[in-house]
């Protein structure tokens, strides 16, 4: 007992300071107690416990304080106080300085952001830690595979999870840029917040530009924004007379910050437009298509056309221009023969036409196909083609001429081709076509509206007389031509048995002359057995589709046009006729003749030519006037007699001309009712 209260008494000798001394040496006295203590636990712990009872009951002082004795007592290096909301290693929280294509410092850097703080408060972050987290979350997670290594499960079980929105946005991007379709982009824009980023501002905005050539504030943003100009897909260059509503241009583009639409000079004002535009064409390094309607303008397409030729992937041009069938000077045509080993070659163009305008802005007295010949030479793949010119009705105007056109033109694989309103002299004329003709044997498609004739005249004789080389046009099948012209190539021979597939023929017209005689033999010789649509011009009486029932019986659509001497079809008051009356009046009366007619026309299931039905001002009966209910009962006979004499026929014309309906036969088991449908004209 006084070997437990010596230490009490030399603690309370020694005041204040020897607390310290007299605490170290108690503790250092327990802890060597402890470590040397051969017994268990528990009597180390019950001699210490009543150690410090014998001293507390002593000197009550001892335990007033006990929390401050405690803490003397710790060594070691001390920790910095934190507080629960600054980190101890702070990280940049711009997005901006982090890279996106490096994945191992996004992770290192994710790491130290999420071991900045301690304790309870170390996932406690900040509104600009969270987005930094997300922005190195979508960096990283491309690279993390989601099986762990060495798994065995079968691949498509632990498969990398390298789905679509998880690439990084250049990737992105590029994927987006080999979508060509609008409708394709905006359904992929709409799967996801991310894509629609990428998609809709970058893509879907820039695939279809129609702007005017004056424009300017468009071509040079597409000029500098070079990444976005590979985009555009399909360029409309509009009339300078368009309304403002008819362009297409992507949103926030607004005019340009330097003065290039601000100049006094006329003509420099279309050289700037048109340095402009070129400039964006070379920068268009996708585009597909191009439409041309810039008319009231000096721009010219054919400064446009080297431009289109760098690009590369041109497959349709449309050009609606009066320029382009200028005629060339002879210091232009030196010009081109010195530049003619460097021929402009767009080996993807498969669709090319030219087309005049009605207006007069550009139109030349003296027409030419100089212009288009030399452009449309450097395109050996070419598919189809048209070419067509606007006639002008005051004297001393001419349709172009196409003997040259045709005697140097040759492509390959052309398959489709439209001339209209053009020309060919009476001398060299029918030998050129001739000779284009037998040299483009795949043509499939052909529609001549060309004159053969002095000045421009019909020609009908020397056609009628004119025979084509054998093995013109083997392959046909639809035809567009006069009837002279349709005459002479129908009885040109060819080596195949079965003869052409000729299957349409368009434009012709019966008049009752002597060569109707010659067209139909020809018709019946060639296409009685391929020939299914017939659509002519107009015809002059009902013998007429008697004639055309013998040569090709197997018609399922046949037009007969406007039948001669009969004007006032549209519906407009002719002759004191009221819109009405003359609606009656242009109605058959003789619709069970035409009836015994067509029923010889076994496969038929569309007419047009004439009407059998009246018009009906409503279907309700008890809103019928006598005169109604008589045109009613009237148009149910009708229907009866044409479905019982043509089995097949189903649609036939509306009692309006030009409305975009039909009137269609319904067969019910037990009557045929007649039905009004709009068609897309």
């Amino acid at each position: 007992m006084s070997s437990a209260n010596g230490p009490a008494r030399s603690l309370v000798a020694s005041g204040p300071r020897g607390r310290g001394t007299a605490s170290r040496t108690s503790a250092s006295e327990s802890s060597k107690s402890k470590a040397t203590s051969p017994g268990p636990p528990g009597s180390t712990l019950s001699t210490g416990s009543a150690h410090t009872k014998s001293t507390s009951i002593s000197h009550p002082s001892l335990n007033a304080k006990p929390t401050k004795t405690a803490k003397t007592v710790k060594t070691g290096k001390p920790k910095p106080r934190t507080s629960a909301g600054r980190a101890l290693h702070p990280v940049d929280t711009n997005l901006a300085a982090h890279d996106r294509k490096d994945p191992f410092a996004a992770l290192a850097t994710l790491r130290r952001l999420l071991t900045a703080r301690a304790g309870a408060a170390q996932y406690t972050l900040t509104p600009d830690e969270h987005r930094l987290a997300l922005h190195l979350l979508g960096t990283v997670e491309p690279f993390v595979q989601a099986a762990a290594p060495g798994c065995a499960c079968p691949p498509c079980a632990c498969a990398p999870r390298r789905t679509l929105v998880r690439l990084p946005t250049e990737l992105l991007d590029a994927v987006a840029f080999w979508v060509d379709g609008v409708r394709d982009l905006r359904a992929l824009g709409a799967t996801c917040t991310r894509l629609r980023d990428v998609v809709v501002p970058r893509h879907a905005q820039y695939r279809v530009v129609r702007a005017k050539a004056s424009a300017l504030r468009v071509w040079h943003h597409l000029v500098v924004h070079r990444a976005l100009a590979r985009n555009v897909r399909r360029l409309e260059v509009l009339d300078e007379r368009a309304p403002k509503e008819a362009e297409v241009v992507p949103p926030g583009i607004e005019r340009t910050e330097t003065d290039l639409e601000e100049t006094g000079d006329e003509l420099g004002m279309h050289a700037t437009q048109e340095r402009w535009l070129v400039r964006a064409l070379e920068r268009m390094t996708a585009l597909r298509s191009v439409k041309w309607e810039c008319t009231h303008s000096l721009v010219a397409f054919e400064s446009v056309w080297p431009a289109l030729a760098k690009c590369g992937s041109i497959e349709e041009v449309e050009v609606h221009d009066n320029l382009v069938f200028h005629s060339t000077s002879e210091e232009t045509s030196a010009e081109d023969a010195s530049k003619k080993p460097n021929q402009l070659v767009l080996r993807d163009l498969k669709k090319a036409s030219f087309h005049g305008t009605k207006n007069m802005f550009g139109a030349a007295k003296e027409p030419e196909l100089a212009r288009v010949s030399a452009m449309l030479n450097g395109c050996p793949n070419l598919d189809t083609l048209a070419l067509s010119y606007v006639p002008r009705r005051g004297p001393g105007f001419f349709n172009p001429v196409a003997d040259d056109f045709l005697l140097c033109g040759r492509w390959a694989h052309l398959r489709a081709l439209t001339l209209t309103n053009l020309w060919c002299t009476p001398d060299a004329g029918l030998d050129a076509a001739a000779t284009f003709l037998l040299a483009h044997v795949n043509l499939e498609v052909l529609h001549v509206d060309v004159a053969f004739g002095a000045a421009g005249q019909a020609g009908g004789a020397a056609l009628a007389a004119f025979k084509f080389p054998p093995g013109c046009l083997p392959k046909l099948k639809e035809l567009k031509a006069s009837r002279d012209f349709a005459s002479a190539l129908l009885t040109c021979p060819i080596d195949a048995p079965e003869g052409r597939p000729l299957e349409t023929l368009k434009g012709v017209r019966l008049s009752g002359s002597p060569r109707d005689r010659l067209f139909l033999e020809a018709l019946k010789t060639c296409g009685a057995q391929t020939v299914r649509r017939l659509e002519l011009v107009g015809w002059n009486e009902m013998e007429d589709v008697r004639r055309l029932a013998e040569c090709v019986p197997r018609l399922t659509w046949l037009d007969l046009g406007k039948k001669e001497g009969v004007s006032g079809a549209g519906g407009s008051a002719v002759g004191g006729l009221s819109r009405g009356a003359l609606q009656v009046a242009n109605v058959s009366s003789n619709f069970t003749e035409w009836a015994n007619v067509l029923a010889q026309f076994s496969e038929l299931t569309t007419f047009h030519g004439v009407r059998f039905f009246y018009e009906v001002a409503s279907s309700d009966g008890s809103a019928l006037t006598l005169s109604d209910r008589s045109r009613v009962r009237k148009n149910d006979e009708v229907a009866a007699v044409l479905a019982w004499k043509c089995p097949k026929l189903r649609r036939v014309d509306h009692w309006e001309d030009g409305s975009g309906k039909v009137i269609v036969l319904v067969r019910d088991t037990e009557k045929v009712r007649y039905e009004v449908r709009r068609i897309k004209v």
